[in-house]
């Protein structure tokens, strides 16, 4: 079938809902169907042969962080022009409460629309507040997903309505094996993060003040930092003598981040909440880095409340560093911690998560009889 993809955020900056929609094109186009996927991007970022730019986007405040989102009338009329000539079978909208291209979708579209909900906010007063303005695109969808029971709890209380569960995808094989970044693990130990630097709720300062007191005791312990951000705003929150042991790598091309992930004894993801699911986690575990996560549902759920990676208490660092030195200090646990967590994830490989996906598509179909594609019309926006 033919398919159309909708991505709010910007595809240019890296994030979990970018990489879901990314690897969804791929896994379905690996399953024979046809993909199109429109996001917002600037003129200068090379794009995939199925990706269609819906123009620049602006920085918004939403869901705990700054997303770059695109709105208005002329990026309703790239959709519409974009529906128009795709004559998708289906159209796949992700995140459509926030204010970009899906829901601008919704409201143009005319035909079987499936909706992905990723955002995980149990009190939000700006989904609460924008309900009715959004009911009238929301109404319009014939199937929805959620990507974990956060997510989907989240639309059950703000927007009302129910979806089928279907976890966020990774791409298993692509992380399970790299050759580690030079000079990694090293003798002394080496814990590592990736997340966005300037997004508190990654909760990279709480891996910080962890690290000022295991790596006092731990004379070559070192801390591998990954993602986008200001690296020397990083560096200058360490203190003074343990800075030339925190290297900070920035943003990173694929290649470098699978790497990354080979380049540690263990990997942190001390994420303060917001978390419906935690695509970073579900890669670690492909990679087999033995894992050490803050207790967030979320986080809880996918290691299997302990058994594929050790939980902490979240915003604690104190709790953080007993669990790390733990680890540091037992090779057998980070081994049999990989070995759980290489077995669990694989249930969340795109092979699997893919066909659960069509199957909705399916469902939505027109039964018994040719239907005709997705079509554009000219509703009013909201």
């Amino acid at each position: 079938m033919r398919v159309g993809l909708v991505c709010p955020y910007t595809w240019e900056v890296p994030g979990g809902v970018q990489q879901h929609v990314g690897d969804l094109a791929e896994a379905l186009i690996h399953l024979g169907h046809e993909v199109s996927v429109l996001a917002p991007c600037d003129s200068e970022t090379r794009l995939p042969d199925y990706l269609v730019s819906a123009g620049g986007a602006v920085p918004v405040p939403y869901n705990g962080s700054v997303a770059r989102l695109s709105f208005g009338f002329r990026a309703a009329g790239r959709v519409r022009r974009w529906i128009r000539d795709g004559a998708f079978d289906v159209l796949h909208v992700h995140e459509p409460a926030a204010p970009s291209l899906s829901l601008l979708a919704c409201w143009v579209a005319e035909g079987p629309i499936v909706a992905t909900f990723h955002a995980s906010t149990p009190r939000s007063r700006a989904l609460a507040a924008s309900a009715g303005v959004l009911q009238s695109a929301l109404e319009k969808i014939n199937g929805r997903i959620a990507v974990s029971d956060a997510a989907r709890k989240t639309l059950v209380e703000h927007l009302g309505g129910d979806a089928v569960l279907i976890p966020n995808g990774v791409a298993v094989d692509r992380y399970t094996e790299a050759r580690p970044l030079d000079g990694w693990p090293g003798e002394g130990g080496a814990i590592g993060f990736l997340g966005r630097l300037d997004e508190p709720r990654k909760g990279l300062g709480v891996l910080l003040d962890a690290f000022d007191s295991l790596a006092r005791e731990r004379p070559g312990l070192r801390l591998l930092i990954t993602g986008p951000g200001d690296t020397d705003e990083v560096r200058e929150r360490v203190a003074p003598e343990l800075r030339d042991r925190v290297v900070c790598l920035g943003r990173v091309d694929e290649v470098d981040k699978v790497r990354a992930y080979h380049s540690v004894d263990v990997f942190c993801a001390p994420n303060l909440g917001g978390e419906s699911f935690g695509i970073v986690l579900a890669e670690a575990m492909s990679a087999g880095a033995p894992l050490l996560a803050s207790d967030i549902p979320a986080f809880a759920r996918v290691l299997r409340e302990g058994e594929a990676g050790r939980l902490f208490a979240t915003g604690e660092p104190a709790d953080l560093a007993r669990g790390a030195a733990e680890l540091l200090d037992d090779p057998e646990r980070r081994r049999a911690l990989s070995h759980a967590a290489r077995k669990a994830v694989r249930a969340y490989d795109w092979t699997t998560v893919a066909a659960d996906v069509v199957r909705v598509y399916e469902t939505v179909l027109p039964l018994g009889r040719d239907h005709g594609p997705v079509t554009a019309g000219r509703a009013e926006i909201v």
